[in-house]
Formats: C-alpha cells, sequence, structure tokens
C-alpha cells in the first residue's frame, strides 16, 4: 500500500512493469458509507496503462445496479483499448520469473 500516511517516511520507487489498484475514497454525507472505485493499472516506460475492465469512468451509484449519466451501466466495459506489445512482454516475462522462483 502507497500512502500519504507512511509515504514520505517510507519512499518506494515506481518502476515500469509494477501494477497498482489505485483506489479513490469518496465519502457518502451520512459520515459512515463511501464509495471505492478501483482502476488497475501497468506502469510503463512512458507512464501507465489502464488495464480494468470494468467501466468506471461512468459511474456515478453504486449498488444493487450501476447507474451513469446515460441510465444502467453494464459490467464490462465496451470498447477496451488493447494492451500494448510491451505490457504483454511484461506480463509474460513476470510469470515466467515467478514459475522459476516458485521451482526454487
Amino acid at each position: 500500500m502507497i500512502s500519504r500516511l507512511v509515504s514520505f517516511e517510507h519512499p518506494l520507487e515506481i518502476k515500469p512493469g509494477m501494477v497498482f489498484a489505485l483506489e479513490t475514497f469518496w465519502p457518502s454525507k451520512d459520515g459512515w458509507s463511501a464509495a471505492r472505485i478501483e482502476e488497475e493499472i501497468v506502469v510503463t516506460a512512458t507512464g501507465h496503462e489502464v488495464i480494468t475492465k470494468f467501466p468506471a469512468e461512468k459511474l456515478m451509484v453504486a449498488g444493487a445496479h450501476y447507474h451513469t449519466v446515460d441510465g444502467p451501466l453494464p459490467t464490462t466495459r465496451e470498447h477496451e483499448s488493447v494492451p500494448s506489445q510491451h505490457v504483454k512482454e511484461m506480463i509474460a516475462s513476470s510469470a515466467k520469473a515467478e514459475q522459476l522462483s516458485a521451482k526454487s
């Protein structure tokens, strides 16, 4: 977890190939409830790529049903970006490294 509560005292270098779930916190007026919306990203040499499949960019209200400014929201993105070749290679390399480390 990277948080402003501890990151200044315990910094972490963010490098290409790292994958993060960025979670926002949006408290409700009742002081108890909140919305937590995650976007999963992979860090690249030039920035990042979003790899989340849920269409959170249009989400307004979460619960049993999801609603947007356009009406009910499907639970999968209609227009999903295709991962770049570089991201595919990083994923394959990471999977190979994990298999080798599991055998050790």
